[in-house]
């Protein structure tokens, strides 16, 4: 039975993360920048790595933004912390390959 994978994700786990994370968006709820969050990059990640494993993390709310569509209405667009867009990635890396090798699943 699978029941907990925290115990794989370690700090270069989370770097990696933080690496292949897209760092160029609109800044979350908390205005954090890359730049802000990469002046104490190992703390600020074994902080997020921490919380993870001990069940603490908990996802902030995402920033809401409209955007204008051609026929007049607006679209609305969430836009999340970096440190939980960092989350979601170190999460991905452990599930994809679980998922796409044991259930076939390719997200047709």
């Amino acid at each position: 039975m699978l029941t907990s994978l925290h115990h794989l994700i370690d700090c270069e786990w989370m770097l990696e993360a933080y690496r292949l994370t897209r760092k160029d968006g609109a800044p979350g709820i908390d205005g954090m920048m890359a730049t802000d969050y990469e002046a104490n990059l190992e703390a600020n990640l074994g902080d997020l790595l921490a919380r993870i494993k001990s069940g603490r993390y908990i996802a902030p709310p995402v920033r809401r933004h409209y955007i204008p569509k051609a026929d007049g209405t607006e679209r609305p667009l969430g836009i999340p912390t970096l440190e939980d867009k960092v989350a979601q990635r170190a999460i991905l890396l452990l599930l994809e390959p679980i998922y796409e090798t044991d259930c076939g699943f390719h997200g047709s």
